[in-house]
């Protein structure tokens, strides 16, 4: 989803408050723009890069964004030292990151895990059918129970289902729920009227239910954690329908504290596994770009999870499949062989689903001809109607077209088909999962949701593939297509110019695509070595390049988390910003993935989206995620410096998040603009309106809903949920100096 191109209507909206419509003017002015655009000259028309501007450089292209300090880390090491050291992820140690991720449990489980602990909505509508008994675990038990009565409100929705999330976002919300339920999405061409009927009949399904009282949900919240747990696992599932309903976004937090990740895991899945799961997965892709002490590495994993791009509402069941993606096929391969990366990404659960290589069937093989006498024999029976039809060339196609070959790579139609034709079998075990049956238990050995190859759904005999022959060898013949491609010249070559796309310019100078490329073919495709090509030729080091690239928003949100020092304790609000900011994570539709060109993310509202996301971080107004100002200039609690920041504040501050100093014209706004106390409320209010995305479900319809309410960006109020965050502490001027530095197009680039 890219953001309108049009941004009068959100301009004259944001004039409403004096900074952000001198802001709108700072970014529609034309050296503003011409400053974020691609290969703008760098100042003075240096001939080289000095080596402060080679570090910032460094820092911005192959990290996302320097940290107060990061800088002076890489002169102390040295760029040659530190450059050496990230390309070996193994010898940093990231417990940090990992601390952060404990809070996580379901990142750790594998696809079938998952699909046993929390079940989707799919097992759930299978063991309404069957009648299928419940898990003798209790807290499992409790887990299946309430996730089948909120099934049953579910099922008393209209027809048509939930109004649908504007901009299809990969945020998880209401109407992703009802998706995931089983109910049918509703017409794209569905009136204002008809959305607002739905949601109204939404609501009503949802209040059928008595909310428990005011004094029964804070006498629950009052007791110790153990108990508060056992309370919540001992609830019948009417019981915990009534609790959700009478439980306030303010009381999630207190709900949680003290319990342990696992038990808060196991509280939030309580009538929404889904949600968690899916919830998780985009948590963990901000923290490790704003967290990792291997950045490098994490932008190597943004950049292939966007090159082997999967989208999270493909299916009930693709949230189920994002973790394992990134923990076991992308993450471990991202600075390694490009082959092992193609191979683990091919036999990724997610991308057999996404692209549907998973229902591929030989038109000659076994299974396919079984499926023929069943058709002969009951032709409208459901089992017959449920058998794959032939071969499926999603995956065939996108695998030449958009992760080796590239457009114009030398394939043709014909081997479209015969890849297909390589790749019948490579399915997943049981897609849908089934009944956990004891927590954890015998999980060793048990795989649905993984990866299987069936011998009798592949077609039989002798392939021809760009020219080569594949004589019939079962799974065997998909390794040798994956390995002619990730060794071909154009493969090389395609990959070569998105990496150089990604790391030097929105148009790279053929001679250094050529470079990596033929690095790219000499080391059988190790990603380090090209790397290491790209970061040793001219070309990366110069000046017209330098702060020539716009920042994505993923890039942008990342980079300005970082650079603000930022505590997060809750990252749902963040992910619900990067839909706000036309980014959402893995909630790319199409299989191209998002650009890296600037023109898809320049314009007059895109930019004003970022600066109204820039002053309600800065200001605390980002639930779940604190700044201090004061203590990041080193002036520990100083108020008076708060409250009136000076000329030289601003100076400093452009030296920690800009690394320079910013433009006489962006300097003269903020300075202009800074004391205007209506800034962070009126960013606020426009932020909350971007994309106009549909509202979290309400707290009380479960625990995961009541924590995603906390994505949302309030006006008026300020500060997360959590220790250490003062929701009723006053917005300061140098809240505001810091936001609109961050917002500025100088910020914009990297």
């Amino acid at each position: 989803m890219m953001m309108p191109r049009s941004g009068n209507r959100t301009m004259r909206e944001a004039g409403k408050g004096a900074v952000v419509g001198a802001l709108c003017l700072l970014m529609a002015a034309p050296q503003a723009f011409a400053a974020v655009l691609p290969n703008a000259p760098a100042a003075g028309h240096k001939a080289t890069l000095t080596q402060d501007e080679k570090t910032l450089h460094a820092l911005n292209r192959l990290t996302f964004g320097p940290r107060p300090g990061d800088e002076q880390m890489v002169r102390r090491m040295g760029l040659e030292a530190w450059f050496e050291q990230q390309l070996h992820p193994e010898r940093i140690s990231d417990a940090g990151l990992d601390a952060r991720l404990a809070e996580f449990p379901a990142l750790n489980l594998s696809v079938g895990q998952l699909m046993s602990e929390y079940p989707s909505p799919q097992t759930l509508k299978q063991m309404e059918k069957q009648g299928t008994p419940l898990p003798n675990d209790p807290v499992e038990h409790a887990i299946y129970a309430d996730s089948l009565a909120f099934y049953a409100v579910q099922q008393k929705l209209p027809a048509a289902g939930a109004p649908p999330v504007a901009g299809d976002a990969a945020a998880m919300n209401g109407a992703d729920v009802s998706m995931m339920a089983g109910v049918k999405p509703v017409d794209a061409a569905m009136s204002a009227g008809d959305v607002a009927a739905k949601g109204k009949a939404k609501r009503e399904a949802r209040l059928s239910e008595p909310a428990m009282s005011r004094e029964d949900v804070e006498d629950l919240i009052a007791l110790p954690p153990q108990e508060r747990m056992a309370r919540l696992v001992g609830m019948s599932p009417e019981e915990m329908i009534g609790f959700k309903r009478g439980l306030k976004p303010f009381q999630v937090a207190a709900l949680m504290q003290g319990l342990t990740p696992q038990q808060r895991q196991d509280a939030a899945a309580m009538q929404g596994g889904v949600r968690l799961i899916a919830a998780q997965a985009l948590d963990e892709r901000v923290l490790r770009d704003v967290y990792s002490e291997r950045q490098l590495q994490a932008v190597m994993d943004d950049f292939w999870l966007n090159h082997f791009s999967v989208y999270v509402k493909k299916s009930q069941n693709e949230p189920y499949m994002l973790a394992s993606y990134e923990r076991d096929a992308i993450l471990p391969n991202s600075m390694g062989k490009f082959e092992d990366l193609l191979v683990a990404t091919a036999k990724s659960p997610a991308m057999l689903t996404y692209l549907d290589n998973w229902q591929s069937i030989g038109p000659d093989s076994k299974a396919a001809q079984r499926g023929k006498r069943l058709g002969q024999v009951a032709p409208n029976s459901k089992l017959a109607q449920a058998v794959p039809k032939g071969i499926n060339e999603n995956y065939a196609r996108e695998l030449m077209e958009l992760h080796t070959l590239g457009v114009g790579g030398g394939y043709t139609q014909k081997d479209v088909i015969e890849v297909a034709k390589c790749f019948t079998g490579w399915t997943v075990d049981r897609p849908y999962g089934g009944v956990g049956g004891g927590r954890f238990q015998a999980m060793d050995t048990a795989t649905p949701g993984e990866f299987v190859f069936e011998e009798n759904r592949h077609e039989p005999g002798t392939k021809t593939v760009l020219g080569h022959t594949i004589a019939e060898g079962g799974e065997n013949e998909g390794l040798q297509v994956l390995h002619i491609l990730a060794t071909s010249p154009a493969t090389a070559h395609f990959v070569s110019n998105k990496l150089a796309e990604r790391f030097v310019s929105d148009a790279p100078a053929p001679v250094l695509v050529d470079r990596m490329a033929a690095t790219f073919l000499k080391s059988d495709g190790d990603i380090k070595a090209v790397l290491t090509t790209m970061f040793h030729s001219p070309e990366f080091w110069s000046p017209e390049v330098y702060r020539a690239k716009v920042k994505t928003p993923i890039e942008f949100v990342a980079s300005a988390l970082r650079a603000s020092n930022a505590e997060v304790v809750n990252p749902m609000p963040l992910v619900q910003a990067m839909q706000q900011l036309g980014m959402p994570i893995y909630g790319m539709q199409t299989t191209n993935g998002y650009s890296w060109q600037a023109d898809q993310w320049v314009s007059s509202n895109a930019l004003v989206s970022r600066m109204n996301f820039a002053l309600v971080l800065s200001g605390g107004r980002l639930q779940g995620t604190q700044t201090n100002w004061p203590q990041l200039l080193g002036d520990g609690g100083d108020s008076s410096l708060a409250a009136a920041p000076t000329a030289g504040t601003e100076l400093r501050l452009e030296s920690m998040l800009l690394g320079e100093p910013a433009g006489v014209h962006t300097r003269r706004t903020v300075l202009a603009n800074y004391n205007d106390p209506t800034a962070q409320k009126v960013a606020a209010e426009n932020f909350a309106k971007t994309g106009q995305a549909e509202p979290m479900a309400d707290a009380g319809e479960d625990m995961a809903a009541g924590q995603a309410k906390l994505m949302r960006v309030q006006a008026g109020r300020r500060g997360g949920y959590g220790q250490g965050f003062q929701a009723d502490k006053a917005e300061t001027p140098l809240d505001t100096m810091a936001g609109l530095l961050l917002g500025s197009p100088e910020f914009q680039k990297r």
